[in-house]
């Protein structure tokens, strides 16, 4: 016999479980002795439980495996709700484990009590309650299996205390092996056929292809045939975006180059797209075909309705159609390439600009010519993030962490740290704005308690920036969403990190790359210049594209 949260610390450990995530509570306490005796996990403790979610998810985005967090009731429950909604929209696996009071008599009455069961419903995979220490295996099992399969999210356990230290002789239960089916011949089939007809095909590439690992196979596929293609927001990296057969990434929502580029095409081959991006384009009924490549069918959607659909494994997908597709000389692609080399011209033009504060195209610039291959941006939200997306050419997959789900300020510094764990043999940069980074300011602490080798550059404009944008472009005057900021040198060096001020464009090469080089947490307050974000992103490149 053995008591019931050792016997699930025994369920994660045969899960692979490395690390969890989070902020114990009074709840959590069999749990936590539990844990301290495993010998394969180890438990990282956060200063907020929103933190250690954005943490877990991350691990899961990169690996595959469901990162784990932990939480008590009530309010430490809450706190999970966003990173909840982050896993699920944005496709990361993630097991979330909260504390209850007793279920079998009660000792404070309702103190702190929600029914956090009922709360998780919307935003999960899975949630359950461990109401018995004989089922902790099968839940746990089931948690880990719907947060790992496709499209991936979040699951729940809710382990109340007097459970917790009940015994059992149940054991843990082995995963099990399982591939993805292989999607069928006939509509291999059907695809290839469409797209040897097109009059000029566009490979679309969005967050279900990064997360399958399809780099390989889309790589040949876009090598066989020629075809262009773009990326969503969350399929950057999949194919190195230095290539020529690259034409963008679809960050603005509409009018963008890419957007011209999109526009020249009748046939759409849509790999790993999910309704939960922005869409890159908007079906009409006498527009574009568009192939739906993907693990799981499409969501039908008003702007949104596939008319050949290769539902199976994507990279298997891939591979049958490169297989047996023939590269047509009829394809009339040029006009795309020729679109692209506008918005490259656009982009350089911009950026050399040197003024102080830093113009967002020089920083992204500057950032890209100091990061390897292999290093990882980790951007939280705001408007920097579609310059990012736009200007930042991405080499390797999950290299530019954006997220275009649910995406929410507070996460950038969480999931740069998560990064620096998983690889902590590459660089790693947290790019967040102001607002953003201030919403998770804390875990600066954790970082270095960790003792991770980590640069946040924090863009400084002492408001919310992305909003700002948006209520010029709506025609409001610039009210209501300007504030104070600390002195962030002063504020990282309280916490025991390294800070560095940025006050010209002429050091900001040389600072990016000596904190790279710099071992523990180097912390960047970097004054941006936003005012001509409304001319360029709403009006110059609308122009230009139409002209396209």
């Amino acid at each position: 016999m053995t008591k019931a949260s050792d016997l699930l610390v025994q369920c994660l450990e045969n899960e692979g479980c490395e690390y969890v995530f989070g902020v114990p509570g009074e709840e959590n306490l069999d749990f936590l002795d539990s844990l301290s005796r495993s010998t394969r996990i180890r438990l990282v403790l956060t200063r907020h439980e929103q933190g250690a979610g954005f943490m877990a998810a991350t691990y899961g985005r990169h690996t595959g495996k469901a990162g784990v967090c932990l939480a008590t009731l009530g309010p430490g429950a809450t706190n999970l709700v966003t990173a909840a909604a982050y896993a699920t929209l944005g496709g990361m696996p993630m097991v979330m484990i909260t504390g209850q009071k007793p279920i079998k008599s009660s000792k404070q009455g309702r103190f702190q009590i929600i029914d956090v069961v009922e709360m998780m419903k919307p935003i999960t995979k899975y949630t359950r309650q461990l109401a018995s220490a004989d089922n902790i295996p099968a839940r746990t099992r089931e948690a880990f299996r719907l947060a790992q399969e496709e499209k991936p999210g979040a699951t729940h356990l809710e382990l109340p205390e007097d459970i917790a230290h009940d015994p059992t002789d149940a054991t843990p239960i082995a995963p099990s092996n399982v591939r993805r089916p292989v999607p069928d011949a006939k509509a291999i089939a059907h695809a290839v056929a469409a797209i040897e007809a097109a009059r000029a095909p566009i490979i679309v590439i969005g967050a279900g292809a990064n997360r399958t690992m399809t780099s390989r196979m889309l790589g040949r596929l876009v090598d066989t045939t020629g075809i262009p293609f773009l990326t969503t927001q969350l399929g950057k990296g999949v194919i190195d975006e230095r290539h020529p057969g690259f034409v963008g990434c679809a960050a603005l929502s509409s009018g963008d180059f890419v957007h011209a580029a999109i526009g020249k095409a009748d046939v759409i081959i849509n790999i790993g797209h999910d309704v939960i991006e922005k869409p890159p384009f908007f079906m009409q009924p006498d527009g574009a075909v568009v192939i739906h490549v993907s693990n799981r069918p499409a969501e039908v959607d008003p702007v949104y309705f596939p008319q050949i659909e290769v539902i199976g494994d994507i990279a298997n997908a891939l591979w049958q159609i490169d297989e047996t597709i023939t590269r047509q000389d009829h394809w009339a692609c040029a006009g795309m390439r020729a679109v692209r080399a506008a918005e490259v011209a656009h982009r350089e033009a911009a950026a050399g600009d040197m003024r102080f504060p830093i113009y967002p195209q020089y920083l992204v610039d500057q950032v890209r010519k100091v990061m390897p291959s292999d290093g990882i941006i980790a951007l939280d939200n705001g408007i920097y993030k579609l310059w990012f997306a736009r200007n930042y050419t991405a080499h390797q997959p999950n290299t530019v962490l954006l997220d275009n789900a649910l995406a929410t300020m507070g996460a950038g510094l969480p999931s740069a740290m998560a990064s620096a764990m998983v690889y902590p043999d590459r660089k790693v940069m947290a790019i967040c704005g102001d607002g953003g980074f201030m919403m998770n300011a804390q875990e600066l602490e954790t970082a270095i308690r960790l003792g991770l080798n980590l640069t946040v550059l924090i863009l400084n404009d002492n408001s919310y920036g992305m909003i700002r944008w948006k209520q010029a472009n709506m025609g409001f005057a610039d009210w209501g969403l300007s504030y104070g900021n600390p002195d962030f040198v002063l504020y990282a060096e309280s916490y025991g990190a390294a800070g560095h001020r940025v006050t010209s464009a002429a050091m900001l090469p040389a600072l990016l790359e000596a904190c790279l080089r710099s071992p523990g947490v180097q912390v960047i307050d970097c004054p941006v210049d936003y005012a001509d974000n409304d001319r360029v992103l709403n009006k110059d490149i609308k122009a230009l594209s139409e002209d396209l």
